[in-house]
């Protein structure tokens, strides 16, 4: 094995970093249709409420994002908050995922595999009675902390992720 192997598969190393208080929020959509609409708002869908479910299983996920993405520093979350709103419009349901941590290295990735999974829920819950779903928009919106500071989408905040972040203020 020449050196350069030995780089290929390399962890970054963050033994320079500076611990500090780091947020990441990734956000993405699941359009379900009329009639799961329909019946996620008006809290009857067959196999039970989809958002609950979905929350839960979006901080279990990234609990455990070190496990699933092999370069992935395993950290210490002090915190992973799933957010979802009804978008009656798109026949969608919007989902935002907060990670955050005081360590030497972000957290985007728990942010995304939280919400990645709290979709995949939704989906699951919601195929009984739509399988024409489907998922878009999987984003990084917002991160804070490290060297690079603050950093937002170029498209911009929605307002309920401005919201969520005066929260994380308090």
């Amino acid at each position: 094995m020449t050196d350069k192997d030995s780089k290929k598969w390399a962890m970054a190393d963050i033994s320079d970093k500076k611990t500090t208080r780091r947020v990441a929020i990734a956000g993405g959509r699941i359009r379900i249709g009329m009639e799961a609409f329909q019946l996620l708002e008006s809290e009857q869908m067959p196999k039970g409420d989809p958002l609950a479910m979905a929350e839960i299983a979006g901080i279990q996920a990234a609990k455990q994002t070190p496990s699933l993405l092999p370069l992935c520093h395993p950290i210490s979350l002090n915190r992973v908050l799933v957010h979802s709103f009804l978008r009656p419009d798109d026949l969608a349901v919007e989902v935002f995922c907060v990670a955050e941590i005081a360590e030497k290295t972000g957290v985007e990735m728990e942010a995304l595999t939280g919400l990645s999974i709290a979709l995949l829920t939704i989906w699951d819950l919601s195929k009984p009675v739509n399988p024409a779903l489907e998922i878009t928009s999987i984003r990084l919106v917002y991160k804070s902390g490290g060297k690079s500071g603050v950093w937002v989408h170029p498209d911009g905040l929605p307002d309920e992720v401005v919201e969520i972040i005066a929260g994380l203020e308090c």
